[in-house]
């Protein structure tokens, strides 16, 4: 945390939001009206024209014109921290039976309580600040004033001190805050002395800050608690939920109801002409100015934040239609197979029953309407499935309740035969990549689609191959769908100008960018070609098994290899090398020409495979 005094490195960022503030500030700066606050002599003598607007989001990217470090102090707006603080010292049960969380109706400096449950009736007036104060911890008012003071530093991630001038100015006036502290010991509201728990009031709300600090102390709250610069916990995520509650309904004293209409989030003002307001998990937005409207709210502040509400797009009620779709894609493995290139009889079953097979893409963060939505459409469709992939690379956060939702999703289809890939290489549903049996009825954990939509191909083909089709597995030379068609003699005389390799698995066969080293014909076990791809990692182009071949371009053309192929499983091989190809020009061209043709079917099979797969995705790997 920085020290007293010293700014946060965090560069006001250039760019389009940085003109969009600028735009709102030059269109709020001509309003003049509104008036100082002068129940406060020091509050008084603020620029009465100094005016700020800052941004700060959730991962601490900061947007800010104006007067942006011009200190001035917190005033009201130091209630929800201090709430916090009391919330967190006491726990909720303790101090909602001090302050209720209920609108009030009256002034903010109102001297009454509740008249059915003898309490403040919310923490946002005077009344239920005064009583927050008084429930902070601590064995000497020194020390309980320090722990109000440290609490508002790790929200605005700076050591913040307290203005002495307006603490004086406070603590000579503020004969109305004194006899709610007052009539507060007299209901037993508070049962420390009421001149302590005022005078720690006085002096919270004398704490200097700037509009960039209030901005930080937004986002703090916007991300959870944790302050997006430092990192340090401020507070934790269900009280910051409390807080975020009680600033909506009372942050804005009388004009509550008109600012949740406009402006639609969290907020609380100061009479020191601060305003911060708070869009949960995206931003934290602060103003200073320090005329007042007839509610004790920044003029320019409310305007500010109206203008940014609707520009932005802030309102909290506002439903975009990711919140209401958590799928961004569906399809069977028949529409977007993997790019495991199969046998004809392979593809001829997959191509009956592949869509008893589906992949399930979901995106956005995933809390209960995105993760109902999704469960709901899957259920709906796994009456005919064998298998299905969810696929959350793209998802961001993941609620607890999304978790169980999506865990019981499992075990409900595992119950009636349909088994479940996971795509979540983060672990964000709490299971490692590969953590789950393979035998297990619920499935299996993938750290790409690819691999998981073949897995579920498997599942597809173990069901519905014919029961007395042989599976392939090692077959001869001879028996090479590449010599297949030639006359007995001349697949007797071209396989023996093949020479016999094994490879192990992971072993590389052909590099990226050797030179020709032979045609290969896969006898056992599976070759996986692959390809770097713009995120600079590798990725599977296709794989072959045995009956299939590769490395016919590069022999034909004279060109390098364009990708590497490697050994997927255990792999022998049956390589004609460069000189004994060129040699069947001159020795044998019409069984070169016969072989060419049976070669130059598979590769555009295997092409076409690979093409219709990746144009189906779009280019995502």
């Amino acid at each position: 945390m920085a020290e007293a005094g010293e700014a946060i490195e965090r560069t006001i960022e250039p760019g389009v939001v940085s003109r969009i503030v600028d735009d709102v500030y030059q269109l709020c700066r001509p309003d003049d009206s509104g008036a100082l606050a002068d129940y406060i002599p020091e509050l008084a003598a603020a620029q009465p024209d100094s005016f700020a607007l800052c941004l700060a989001t959730a991962d601490g990217r900061v947007y800010g014109t104006g007067d942006l470090d011009t200190s001035f102090t917190i005033q009201s707006i130091s209630k929800p921290f201090t709430y916090a603080l009391a919330l967190a010292d006491r726990g909720t049960a303790f101090v909602d039976g001090r302050i209720d969380v209920e609108p009030s109706g009256e002034p903010f400096n109102e001297i009454s309580l509740d008249p059915v449950t003898e309490r403040p009736r919310n923490p946002m007036i005077n009344a239920g600040a005064i009583t927050a104060a008084a429930l902070i911890t601590g064995d000497d008012p020194v020390e309980r004033f320090e722990r109000i003071r440290r609490c508002f530093s790790r929200f605005a991630g700076r050591e913040l001190s307290m203005n002495e001038a307006v603490y004086a100015s406070e603590a000579r006036t503020g004969f109305r805050n004194r006899a709610i502290g007052y009539m507060l010991r007299s209901f037993g509201i508070i049962d420390s002395d009421p001149d302590e728990a005022v005078d720690r009031y006085f002096r919270q709300c004398s704490i200097d800050v700037t509009c960039r600090d209030l901005a930080l102390m937004a986002a703090t709250l916007a991300n959870n608690g944790r302050n997006p610069v430092t990192g340090e916990r401020a507070l934790s995520t269900a009280l910051t939920e409390r807080v975020l509650s009680v600033m909506t309904t009372c942050g804005m004293y009388n004009a509550a109801g008109d600012w949740v209409t406009t402006v639609g989030m969290p907020a609380k003002s100061g009479v020191g002409g601060g305003i911060v307001a708070v869009l949960p998990g995206q931003i934290g937005i602060a103003v200073y100015s320090p005329r007042l409207d007839v509610h004790g709210n920044s003029v320019r502040g409310v305007a500010a934040c109206r203008e940014l509400s609707k520009r932005l797009e802030l309102h909290f009620l506002r439903v975009t239609r990711a919140a209401r779709t958590a799928i961004r894609a569906a399809y069977s493995v028949a529409e977007v197979p993997s790019r495991l290139r199969r046998t004809t009889d392979e593809i001829a079953v997959l191509a009956e029953h592949g869509h008893r097979a589906r992949v399930y893409e979901l995106h956005g963060d995933l809390l209960f309407a995105g993760a109902e939505s999704a469960v709901r459409t899957i259920e709906e469709q796994a009456g005919e499935l064998a298998a299905l992939v969810v696929d959350l690379r793209r998802v961001g956060e993941v609620s607890a309740i999304a978790v169980r939702m999506l865990d019981s999703l499992e075990a409900e289809l595992a119950a009636v035969g349909v088994r479940v890939a996971l795509v979540d290489p983060d672990a964000k549903l709490g299971h490692l990549v590969s953590s789950l049996d393979p035998d297990d009825p619920r499935g299996r954990v993938f750290i790409d689609r690819d691999t998981a939509t073949e897995w579920c191909e498997d599942i597809v083909l173990e069901r519905h191959r014919p029961a007395d089709e042989p599976v392939c597995t090692s077959i001869t030379i001879e028996d090479h769908s590449a010599l297949a068609a030639l006359e007995p003699d001349d697949r007797a005389r071209l396989a023996k100008e093949f020479e016999v390799h094994t490879y192990a698995r992971g072993e590389v066969i052909a590099r990226r960018g050797s030179e020709r080293s032979g045609l290969y014909l896969i006898l056992e076990g599976r070759v996986r070609i692959t390809f770097e791809g713009s995120d600079a990692r590798t990725h599977r182009l296709v794989s072959l098994s045995a009956g299939m071949s590769f490395g016919e371009i590069p022999m034909l053309v004279g060109t390098p290899f364009v990708n590497e192929a490697r050994a997927e499983t255990g792999v022998r091989v049956a390589v004609l090398g460069p000189a004994r190809f060129d040699q069947l020009t001159s020795q044998a061209p019409q069984l070169k020409l016969a072989l060419l043709e049976r070669l130059a079917a598979g590769a555009y099979a295997q092409m076409d495979a690979a093409v219709r797969a990746i144009a189906v995705r779009g280019g995502d790997y």
